[in-house]
């Protein structure tokens, strides 16, 4: 008698496990076929979304969260390709702007010359000069592109060593020097006579220095003084290039190191710009383990600060 109720008793448990399992795996069924229909619906659509499910089956939730980190990760992509995908037009849209302008005056002064066989020599010549001069400047603009294309492309490869960054920023300020005189701003030159080492790269410290002082300048005329400033501490070097100019707006300050990003003015004759000056600047100094920031107040400073890494003196 004992022995039949332990077998039934057996059974019962048996049974209840049996019960138990299967409703389990149709839980999981039930789950899984929730977890498939919602992601297709997410996958096949350009909403947002999460696999939202209660249970607790921990294996379940575990494949929930790398499900929704996943998705997290593709809203993300689509954010930055949407993002890029609209940096490219617009800088296919300044590209045809940039190269269209300089080739319509190169043939508007080809159609004069050759249109007027009797022009004086010297009158020729000048055409010619100017011809030449705005062929430079097509040039100029490609060789940029293709800067910025290897930069990005991580096809240059920037040696870094020891770099004496007093004469170099001493070197750069001094070639803009006349440009400064005929614009008649100041030149406030801040560097200590103290040697200070960086880490980087001489060709593309001068570079960044020279895109940034070309910058200060082209956006600095209203303000009377142009400066450069050579600074460390135990850890970094900087090196400040500001102006007193009418400034860089908050929003302009965020974007300012995009691609063919320019500010309003910037497409106008006085203030010709491709937008890649500052775009190459960020990859070179990133390139070199620095960093680059901008800080601006109108009419009082606009400073744009390089950080790299310091080098001992020996």
């Amino acid at each position: 008698m004992g022995l039949t109720i332990f077998l039934l008793g057996i059974n019962i448990l048996l049974i209840a496990i049996v019960i138990i399992q299967y409703r389990a795996r149709r839980t999981v069924k039930h789950n899984l076929k929730y977890i498939t229909d919602k992601l297709e619906t997410v996958m096949t659509s350009s909403r947002e979304g999460q696999v939202l499910l209660v249970t607790e089956d921990p294996s379940v939730r575990t494949l929930l969260n790398m499900i929704n980190q996943l998705l997290e990760l593709k809203s993300k992509y689509e954010v930055d390709f949407t993002r890029t995908e609209l940096a490219m037009r617009k800088m296919l849209a300044n590209i045809s702007h940039d190269l269209k302008t300089p080739l319509t005056v190169v043939l508007g002064y080809i159609e004069m010359i050759t249109s007027q066989p009797d022009l004086e020599p010297e009158e020729q010549k000048r055409l010619l000069m100017k011809v030449h001069t705005k062929a430079l400047e097509i040039v100029e603009l490609i060789n940029r592109f293709f800067d910025l294309a290897k930069l990005e492309s991580g096809d240059q490869s920037i040696q870094l060593t020891r770099v004496e960054m007093n004469d170099l920023c001493r070197s750069s300020i001094l070639m803009f020097y006349d440009l400064l005189q005929s614009s008649k701003l100041t030149p406030v030159i801040d560097i200590p006579d103290t040697k200070i080492y960086a880490r980087g790269n001489e060709e593309a410290l001068n570079r960044v220095l020279d895109n940034l002082l070309s910058n200060a300048l082209r956006y600095g005329r209203d303000g009377d003084k142009i400066g450069l400033t050579l600074r460390s501490d135990e850890s970094a070097v900087y090196v400040d290039v500001w102006d007193c100019g009418k400034g860089i707006s908050q929003r302009d300050q965020q974007r300012i190191f995009e691609r063919m990003y320019t500010l309003d003015d910037s497409r106008n004759q006085s203030f010709q710009g491709s937008g890649l000056g500052l775009t190459i600047t960020k990859r070179l100094v990133e390139q070199m383990d620095g960093d680059i920031s901008i800080r601006s107040k109108p009419f009082q400073s606009t400073v744009f600060t390089v950080k790299l890494r310091r080098a001992s003196p020996t």
